[in-house]
């Protein structure tokens, strides 16, 4: 984890009180909703540009933890998302939405990162990545429609028109321009030049979108700030109530320590720029909405890194009674 990475937490804040500040200027309000979407595409664009598409059949070799972790995150954590705004968030729909949107959108990248810190099984993760990007594509329109639709207005051509821009065009673009640098350059050149500079540039584009939208909705949050605040509450208890199903999970099927950390991060950790993006399209009536959203990442990181060193401390205290194993001696 580089110290753009380890820090993002901190930078999110900054970009937040930024933000606030800079919308009190005249004029700043309305040239920071202009420029959101743009910034929100390039942040999506480097995020899909690192993410190798090609693996999608890799993650067949290991069915337990990939059909789990699958079944968790687009079935079980849609009803968990519904649950828990019903008891936190009944009387704020529009921060119910933004709920539902964060956690039925799994992470495409950080979870990698604490997956590696606690020495779990990166390839594995790594494998599942592209089915998460995929399935998130494809169901969450379904999710939004279904669930979100009796919430706030959600005209389903908005919708699907908000995944096509939002999503599908910084995709194809960003497998555009892989297919290009492998043919001209290489793989290997590719991985060594331009993944690194991916990263830090996604979080920077993330930092620049939270800042312009705070500063575009900066009076709607300090009228009501209290409502950003009722997010946290279902969120760490999304955390809470997942690892704890991870760890019942990995008891039941028989998970290694590495297959375990590989799981629990897959299934906690989240896609929440992704979510930002389709909100801010999707609900440009509804500002609360992307706002709920940004708490996703000022909270994630932290409790990813807490949650790293419980699964450091299970295996220092030989807690979990299978040794790690690779996948090759597994399934061999």
């Amino acid at each position: 984890m580089d110290l753009v990475e380890k820090y993002q937490s901190f930078l999110v804040f900054a970009a937040i009180l930024g933000g606030l500040a800079v919308g009190q200027l005249p004029g700043v309000p309305a040239v920071a909703d202009a420029l959101l979407l743009p910034i929100l595409m390039v942040m999506l664009f480097a995020a899909f540009t690192a993410i190798p598409l090609s693996q999608l059949r890799a993650a067949f070799g290991n069915r337990r933890v990939v059909g789990s972790s699958l079944l968790v995150n687009f079935v079980w954590n849609p009803l968990v998302a519904l649950g828990l705004g019903a008891v936190f968030l009944r009387d704020h729909p529009a921060l119910w939405v933004g709920l539902l949107m964060l956690l039925v959108t799994p992470c495409t990248d950080w979870y990698l990162i604490f997956t590696d810190i606690a020495d779990g099984n990166v390839p594995l993760a790594t494998s599942l990545l592209p089915y998460n990007l995929v399935l998130q594509l494809i169901l969450l329109p379904v999710y939004l429609y279904a669930f979100a639709g009796e919430l706030v207005e959600l005209p389903l051509g908005v919708l699907l028109e908000s995944v096509a821009l939002v999503l599908v065009v910084p995709l194809a673009l960003a497998g555009g321009v892989r297919w290009v640098l492998f043919r001209r350059r290489s793989k290997e050149w590719f991985r060594q030049r331009v993944l690194p500079k991916l990263s830090p540039l996604q979080i920077a584009s993330l930092c620049f979108a939270i800042g312009a939208m705070f500063a575009s909705q900066g009076e709607v949050v300090l009228e009501r700030p209290e409502l950003l605040a009722l997010l946290a509450v279902p969120v760490i208890g999304f955390y809470a109530i997942n690892l704890a199903v991870g760890f019942g999970v990995g008891r039941l099927l028989s998970f290694s320590y590495d297959e375990l950390v590989c799981f629990n991060n897959t299934i906690l950790s989240r896609n929440s720029p992704t979510a930002l993006a389709i909100a801010v399209v999707a609900f440009p009536d509804e500002p609360l909405i992307p706002l709920a959203l940004v708490i996703g990442p000022l909270l994630e990181l932290p409790l990813l890194g807490v949650i790293a060193q419980i699964h450091i401390a299970v295996r220092n205290r030989d807690w979990w009674p299978l040794e790690p194993s690779t996948l090759l001696e597994r399934y061999s």
